[in-house]
């Protein structure tokens, strides 16, 4: 008999091992700073089956609606954050989702921010990754998000008619 359950322990033992399971989560993050360095909030990046969801938690932002985008260079000097260069682009095409030659892979929807100044949204960018790959989040330059001072039109190239930069976070693991 306890030859037997040495045996059964032995066969969950192998049939475990055996069942495949989930490799973890690819995740990043970003510290988002306005023109003056300070932090104001926090991106939490998650890899998908869609693509890359991103949950905001930013505050200090005029209120309104704002454009986001991911920008190709991951470098956030205050106060311009023109270090973070143009919008993440490696199939070269046209700004904005609305137009027929683009969207760019750093292209994304408006967030709105509350008379508070505050945003709480998640969003998922399904043009880029936080594998490998030329739309990968981890290119050799590294990547920023940024947010603009006013809407995005979703056509006007480069970058959606959307305003100056007025806060940016580099894009980490």
């Amino acid at each position: 008999m306890p030859h037997r359950k040495w045996l059964i322990a032995f066969a969950l033992t192998c049939v475990a091992a055996a069942i495949p399971r989930p490799a973890h989560a690819q995740t990043a993050h970003a510290d988002i700073i306005n023109a003056q360095g300070q932090k104001i909030g926090t991106a939490k990046l998650t890899q998908t089956k869609a693509g890359v969801s991103i949950s905001l938690d930013v505050s200090q932002l005029p209120p309104g609606t704002h454009g986001i985008h991911v920008h190709a260079v991951g470098k956030c000097d205050p106060p311009g954050f023109t270090t973070a260069g143009g919008h993440l682009n490696p199939d070269m095409k046209h700004h904005g989702k609305e137009n027929p030659e683009g969207p760019h892979a750093g292209d994304m929807d408006n967030i709105g921010v509350g008379a508070d100044g505050k945003v709480k949204a998640t969003f998922t960018n399904a043009h880029v990754t936080l594998g490998e790959g030329a739309n990968s989040l981890f290119h050799p330059d590294g990547t920023a998000l940024v947010i603009h001072e006013k809407a995005d039109d979703y056509k006007s190239d480069p970058a959606g008619n959307s305003g100056a930069r007025i806060a940016c976070g580099v894009i980490q693991k």
